[in-house]
């Protein structure tokens, strides 16, 4: 089979490798038809790691994907071969702590699909997975917003996680596809006011599509200025969603007391600071956002529903071996690229 693999920084390539075989009798063999570029790929496209999480090459990549099943293990009950599914990419224990919590995202023996020395990566024709990470979807739902499921369970975790009330004011702090997945997931879930911000304008233009009721480029505005002329009391919840020192700041400025900060995206430096007067001042609650946790289900309901329309996500489409210019797109931020989906199996 094709797969793609990492080489190097900023280096992708095609190879074939040995398609997967049935090892364990819970796991079943995807035929992958979708795959989204996710900023966490990016990262390592660019970076070689996250954090302590580093790339050995050459290394597989990908896990925002969707596919249908080919062959099933011997212990498989509740799928069956042509069936059409989204896939939750995290592969917990279920024996830790944890899991036994109900907490299996924050697994201690956790494999992540594409995961540096963790599962394969999604970027391939085939891949054997858990049966159990495996989503049915309806007939109505198409394999691009399959693939898409898995950052919008991100925002429908973060929205439930932030535990909000419906009818206030929240800012979502960078539109990229995270931040566009929780501006979705509120307004269908906990419909609030919603202020987006990016630097990039047509990213806004994606924002307004989705339902945004404001928006504003900080480097053009004050932006706390503005929304804060708005909503004088400040607001309810601030969702960090760009990773940057300026956001972390101007969500600190921008939450009312007793506010909570939900940091949902990757940050780019491995330290970061606040500033603590204003944060006790304040009693603002900060709220750190892991993946996600049981929310594949909601969003593939959210969907299929047509309560959540995540089509204008897709901005960009490629054939599989066109993957490392999918790559290139989403790290330069290049041709109004929100989010860019390969099409592995044509």
């Amino acid at each position: 089979m094709k797969v793609a693999v990492f080489t190097g920084i900023r280096s992708l390539e095609i190879r074939t490798g040995e398609k997967p075989v049935l090892e364990r009798p819970d796991d079943v063999i995807l035929r992958v038809e979708t795959l989204g570029v996710c900023g966490s790929d990016v990262h390592y496209y660019t970076e070689g790691k996250i954090g302590d999480q580093v790339v050995n090459y050459p290394a597989t990549l990908g896990h925002e994907c969707a596919g249908t099943v080919v062959e099933i293990g011997s212990g498989v009950t509740e799928l069956e071969p042509g069936q059409r599914v989204a896939v939750d990419p995290a592969i917990s224990c279920g024996r830790c702590d944890q899991c036994r919590q109900g907490r299996p995202h924050t697994c201690r023996k956790l494999l992540f699909l594409g995961g540096p020395g963790q599962a394969p990566g999604a970027a391939a024709e085939y891949i054997a997975i858990p049966a159990e990470s495996c989503y049915p979807i309806p007939d109505s739902m198409t394999m691009v917003q399959a693939a898409l499921a898995e950052p919008l369970s991100i925002g429908v975790y973060a929205q439930r996680l932030a535990k909000m009330q419906a009818g206030g004011a929240v800012a979502i702090l960078g539109s990229g596809p995270i931040g566009l997945s929780v501006l979705l997931a509120v307004r269908a879930v906990c419909p609030n006011r919603t202020y987006l911000t990016d630097l990039l304008d047509y990213r806004l233009e994606v924002a307004t599509r989705c339902g945004a009721d404001w928006t504003g480029v900080p480097t053009r505005e004050d932006i706390v200025q503005s929304i804060i002329a708005e909503e004088p009391e400040g607001l309810d919840y601030v969702f960090e969603c760009a990773g940057q020192q300026e956001t972390l700041d101007q969500a600190i400025e921008l939450l009312r007391p007793g506010g909570t900060l939900m940091t949902v995206g990757i940050q780019a430096a491995d330290r970061v600071s606040f500033k603590l007067d204003t944060l006790r001042r304040k009693e603002l609650r900060l709220q750190n956002v892991r993946r996600q946790n049981d929310c594949m289900a909601p969003a593939i309901e959210l969907l299929s529903s047509g309560a959540v329309d995540v089509d204008p996500l897709a901005t960009h489409h490629f054939r599989f071996d066109q993957t490392k210019a999918a790559f290139d797109l989403v790290a330069d931020y290049a041709d109004g690229v929100v989010k860019a989906v390969i099409h592995v199996s044509v």
